[in-house]
């Protein structure tokens, strides 16, 4: 996972909407080796992927992690969830890493940047 010195802005660009978000909220187990090398594998994956527009990342000292990816389309989402090794990655992380998870998919039809530019 990528740390908050090695990125100056953890806010992914993002398009006029619509466009769809991708909730993954878990609880990392511990404890959880090689976690860290297959969230980057699957990061920089998802990246290469069609209708990937960006993710934002954060986990806290207790293991809770919550990592939003936006996708063009549910076509793109679709694709991505068969991937061959995001499957893999899904396999260990239900197996190895994850003491629970949620995964939520959301379509986003508003969106607003701040506090500048953001009338009240």
């Amino acid at each position: 996972m990528v740390s908050d010195s090695q990125t100056p802005n953890r806010f992914a660009p993002m398009p006029d909407p619509p466009y769809y978000a991708v909730i993954f909220t878990n609880q990392l187990a511990t404890p959880a080796p090689g976690y860290d090398a297959m969230a980057d594998l699957v990061l920089a994956l998802a990246q290469s992927q069609p209708g990937f527009l960006g993710a934002e990342s954060t986990r806290d000292e207790a293991g809770l992690g919550i990592t939003v990816s936006y996708w063009k389309d549910e076509r793109a989402i679709s694709a991505w969830k068969a991937e061959a090794q995001h499957l893999l990655a899904q396999k260990l992380g239900i197996t190895r890493w994850y003491a629970r998870y949620n995964l939520r998919v959301a379509k986003v039809e508003r969106a607003y940047d701040g506090p500048q530019g953001r009338e009240v």
